[in-house]
């Protein structure tokens, strides 16, 4: 008889979490204060409330983030203008030609929206008001930082979660959604591979969206 062989894997079953939009410093910038080790936020970050005076009052980062705030800009040309503190135009799409990323634009752009909102992108939740994170953070790791796979809405970087691409799209491209994407998706190369998966979902899932 064969000797009985086991799983080189210990692992079983890995869950993807897919929640909507939040900045690192959002929600675990204040971490900092429990783990110096954490890159977070200290207070003396700043961003001016016009990017194009001088002298304009800066806007520092603070911790009384809210439960249900307006939304800021997260398009692509928004994202542009919040990383590098100048309009999106034509003339930005040339890499060889983008001035280097400040990150000094975020307060400038939210003021475009809505006067006032720069309190709401410049401020973050002290530990105390998220205690489930609070405890995660306590416990176990932290990444150093996160990244969208593509800086601008929310459907392109669903399509990337389960396609590892968005097929060229920066924004929520309602046609394309409608006829479906044709890129393959990981659900049909676990599929391939003989591996079980499931889809749950509260609203419409972005799966839908592919042919």
């Amino acid at each position: 008889m064969l000797p009985e062989t086991t799983n080189p894997y210990p692992i079983k079953t890995v869950v993807v979490l897919v929640q909507e939009n939040r900045s690192f410093d959002h929600i675990l910038g204040w971490m900092k204060t429990l783990n110096p080790e954490i890159n977070g936020v200290t207070g003396t970050e700043s961003n001016p409330i016009s990017t194009s005076d001088p002298t304009s009052n800066r806007v520092y980062y603070g911790d009384r983030s809210g439960y249900v705030e307006p939304d800021p800009g997260h398009s692509f040309e928004a994202t542009y203008e919040q990383i590098f503190g100048l309009p999106w135009s034509s003339d930005s799409s040339s890499y060889s030609q983008n001035p280097p990323p400040t990150m000094e634009g975020f307060a400038h752009q939210a003021e475009t929206i809505e006067k006032g909102m720069s309190e709401v992108v410049m401020n973050g939740f002290k530990p105390r008001s998220i205690p489930v994170y609070r405890e995660l953070v306590s416990e176990f790791a932290v990444c150093d930082r996160w990244f969208s796979s593509i800086p601008t809405l929310t459907q392109p970087n669903r399509l990337y979660i389960h396609s590892a691409t968005s097929y060229g799209a920066i924004a929520n491209d309602n046609k394309m959604l409608i006829e479906g994407y044709p890129q393959k998706t990981i659900f049909e190369s676990l599929d391939e591979a003989g591996l079980s998966f499931g889809i749950y979902s509260q609203y419409p899932s972005t799966i839908f969206f592919y042919r």
